[in-house]
């Protein structure tokens, strides 16, 4: 830019054109960042004048991705919510003292929370809803993508679809042993590969 509000651009290699007056002043801007004002009277050569703009970029440090981890995201998901997991629905319970057992008494605190009623719904439902939860990422972790693409060769949408199909409930894979839970994988692959080729045989006719 000049002074007397002239402009134009560099082009890939850094050349440029500009019309100056001999009062004028240049300047440069990268990145918004202007440089001083170089007045044209004390440039030596206006038919070329060359600057180099330094511009200085943080370096971020370095980082670096692990991969999840099953367990270890359980076991942090329990600490972060162990209140959660750990609410039992209030009951009474006698507190006999005396040593002939003369004296029974209710601890109030329990007694209290036996009838607040919405809080206690509450309570049990975000607790349903955890173990629901960590149930459902329990079997994505064993029925994963990368299993069922080594057992069947099946990817993207059909996968999904297949995975979606023969999704197993939580007792299963929580009991079942390796091979037990590879050959269900095995055997709803080939049910499913016959119900395709009916559908195509139904579709054909």
């Amino acid at each position: 830019m000049t002074t007397s509000g002239k402009g134009t651009v560099t082009d890939a290699n850094g050349r440029y054109e500009i019309d100056v007056k001999e009062t004028d002043s240049i300047w440069f801007s990268y990145l918004n960042k202007p440089t001083i004002k170089y007045p044209v009277a004390k440039i030596f050569d206006a038919s070329r004048f060359d600057i180099a703009i330094h511009i200085n970029i943080p370096t971020l440090k370095e980082v670096i991705v692990k991969q999840r981890n099953y367990k270890l995201d359980s076991i942090q998901n329990r600490l972060d919510y162990a209140k959660a997991f750990d609410w039992q629905k209030p009951k009474l319970k006698a507190n006999v003292s005396g040593d002939m057992g003369s004296a029974v008494g209710f601890d109030l605190n329990e007694i209290i929370r036996m009838f607040q009623f919405r809080k206690n719904k509450s309570a049990a439902s975000f607790q349903e809803r955890l173990l629901n939860e960590e149930r459902e990422k329990f079997i994505d972790h064993r029925f994963s993508k990368a299993l069922v693409l080594r057992l069947t060769g099946l990817i993207g949408n059909e996968r999904d679809s297949f995975m979606l199909r023969c999704r197993p409930n939580y007792e299963f894979c929580l009991f079942a042993g390796e091979y037990d839970f590879q050959l269900y994988i095995k055997q709803c692959y080939e049910a499913y590969k016959l119900e395709k080729s009916d559908a195509w045989l139904r579709k054909e006719n």
